[in-house]
């Protein structure tokens, strides 16, 4: 695959430093003004084909993934069950349960540990709306992303490399439901 044939949108903001950025699927190249794409492109030339080489192997995968379908109120009980099993279980402690849509993440965790789940979480299997709401609640304990972090997760998921190659293939799977949802309406 060459450079060239990969498609790209070019966002020029009041940002201080460029990004690429692949939250859907497509490469958005978010600038500050006066800054040629092309620089950048050529620069990351190398990660960006890499990049694309696995989004298109993970969309792949995602014709053997089904999405689930459960109601809002499903989807609403089956977090609050995990998050009360799952904080006992890790000794910790949740403040509040909010539910929004969100762009570029299944749920996060604020210092005031109020968990927000996104919304379109309600379409993946339980094991792996588990596995976030474990992923999440661990940051309670640690919270970064560091050695410490990743050996609390693999206490409880031994393969959790898999289970965030998963919540990554899920990720396009649902955005792609949304595209086309959003497209008929």
């Amino acid at each position: 695959m060459e450079l060239r044939d990969i498609p790209y949108k070019v966002s020029y903001r009041q940002v201080k430093y460029p990004r690429l950025e692949f939250k859907t699927g497509e490469l958005l190249i978010v600038l500050p003004f006066g800054v040629n794409p092309e620089v950048l492109l050529d620069k990351y030339r190398d990660w960006i084909i890499k990049q694309v080489n696995f989004i298109k192997e993970c969309l792949e995968n995602t014709k053997n993934n089904r999405l689930s379908r459960r109601t809002e109120e499903e989807f609403r009980k089956l977090i609050y069950d995990f998050t009360g099993k799952l904080s006992r279980d890790l000794k910790v402690e949740v403040n509040h349960i909010y539910f929004r849509k969100m762009k570029t993440k299944w749920a996060s965790l604020s210092s005031a540990r109020n968990l927000t789940a996104n919304r379109l979480m309600k379409y993946l299997p339980e094991y792996l709306i588990e596995y976030v709401i474990y992923h999440e609640l661990t940051h309670i304990i640690e919270k970064r992303h560091n050695e410490r972090f990743w050996k609390i997760i693999s206490q409880k998921y031994e393969n959790y490399q898999e289970m965030e190659r998963e919540m990554f293939i899920y990720w396009f799977l649902v955005f792609k439901k949304e595209d086309n949802m959003n497209m008929s309406l």
